[in-house]
């Protein structure tokens, strides 16, 4: 190669530019405060890291087991890409047994956890300019879901004196000819909620008068719940089952986070077209997850007393967290009645200039401040819709909730002046 067409070559820039897709999507603040605090931790600060949403148990011994006697006996090939019957067979069980839907098994897919599930739920039924409907505090990545599927999300407040449940009227009157999906969760991430019976059934009566407009229920948390609390499928009421996209998982109640297995039960029109999706994507789920997936299904009625030791120790925790905030002056909480998470409204906190760090203006700079200070990793409520509360996973020991705790009482205390007397 000559000097001259070495110089030419070297001229040219290379386009690095990327889809307007992508730069439209948000990254999740929540892998992202967790992978910080994780590199902290690594580097030799004492960090307490509150910011995952992951169980801090141990997968139960005879899921594990499976698991491995799936890797000892060979079955480490692929899979159907729905899944195998097996599984798709047992998911359906379950579904009849502990929720009342009725499903066959070409009416399941099962993914690589329930967030693969959802998008392409999401992708499934969208078209470019319909609308999502999601009810705020909301998990990060509905709305960049919506927006990956060139749809746009419509968020819809909810107030901390109502426990964060979205207002049927509400509901009815930001409804248009657009409205494609409503996204509920409950138990709720990342505010514990839990729909009553009767609030599903007035927001059921209000989605029947729109026949465009779809359902997709996430209930990845529903055996995490506090009595008297109970949980109700959405798919169940009156109506509800031939418009409604059931998504559920392994992750939370199992303990089962790193073994990426969720699903989605629907019509068989809506799940075949996920099912097409995931063919072009990944394919079907890990063989081995899927055989400790059965296990997890075999284990009784709603996890048996694996999940329900595991669910005691989360109230345990809860009850201590809500008692302990509840006594710091200017915190607002509304009690959670499932899942693993508390969802404080510190925004009495805000507009206080501290020394040596700032001004804390909003969840995110409250959040690097207890971060900085008090060596506590939280998740600022912004990136869930709602930045005068911050997010507190409650899945660590009640010894590292305390400390934590401590910690953060510190902090706090040193921002408010002191009343005089």
């Amino acid at each position: 190669m000559s000097k001259a067409e070495s110089s030419s070559f070297e001229q040219v820039k290379v386009d690095i530019s990327l889809s307007p897709r992508v730069n439209s999507v948000k990254p999740s603040k929540t892998v992202a405060i967790t992978d910080h605090a994780t590199a902290l931790a690594q580097a030799g600060v004492p960090v307490i890291r509150l910011a995952a949403g992951e169980p801090d148990f141990d997968t139960p011994a005879i899921i594990a087991e499976a698991g491995i006697n799936a890797i000892r006996e060979g079955y480490t090939r692929y899979t159907p890409n729905a899944g195998t019957l097996e599984l798709r067979t047992a998911i359906c069980h379950k579904l009849k047994e502990e929720n009342g839907i009725s499903y066959t098994p070409d009416q399941i897919l099962v993914s690589n956890g329930a967030k693969q599930s959802i998008l392409q739920a999401v992708l499934a039924v969208c078209s470019p300019g319909d609308e999502v409907i999601i009810p705020a505090p909301y998990w990060v990545s509905y709305p960049e879901m919506a927006r990956l599927a060139d749809a746009t999300p419509v968020i819809l407040p909810t107030l901390i004196a109502e426990n964060f449940l979205l207002d049927p009227k509400l509901l009815e009157s930001k409804i248009t000819e657009k409205s494609r999906l409503l996204i509920l969760c409950s138990p709720s991430n990342p505010t514990g909620s839990v729909y009553p019976k009767k609030l599903l059934e007035a927001i059921a009566e209000i989605v029947a008068k729109h026949p465009r407009l779809l359902v997709l229920s996430d209930e990845i948390y529903e055996h995490i719940i506090y009595a008297p609390a109970t949980h109700k499928s959405f798919a169940s009421l009156p109506g509800m089952w031939e418009r409604t996209l059931t998504v559920n998982g392994f992750s939370k109640a199992f303990a089962m986070t790193g073994w990426r297995l969720g699903y989605i039960a629907g019509p068989k029109h809506f799940v075949a077209a996920c099912n097409k999706i995931q063919s072009q994507i990944t394919s079907g789920a890990s063989s081995i997850s899927q055989k400790a997936g059965v296990a997890a299904l075999g284990m009784g009625y709603a996890g048996g007393e694996a999940v329900s030791t595991m669910v005691k120790a989360f109230r345990e925790r809860r009850d201590f967290l809500v008692k302990s905030f509840g006594e710091l002056e200017g915190v607002k909480i509304s009690e959670p009645q499932g899942a693993f998470y508390l969802f404080i409204d510190f925004s009495s906190y805000y507009g206080i200039e501290v020394e040596g760090f700032g001004k804390i203006e909003n969840s995110e700079s409250l959040c690097r401040y207890l971060l900085d200070i008090a060596q506590v990793a939280l998740v600022p409520g912004d990136a869930f819709g709602d930045d005068s509360c911050i997010r507190i996973s409650y899945a660590a020991s009640l010894t590292t909730l305390q400390a934590a705790f401590e910690r953060i009482k510190k902090a706090l205390i040193s921002l408010k002046p002191a009343v005089p007397v």
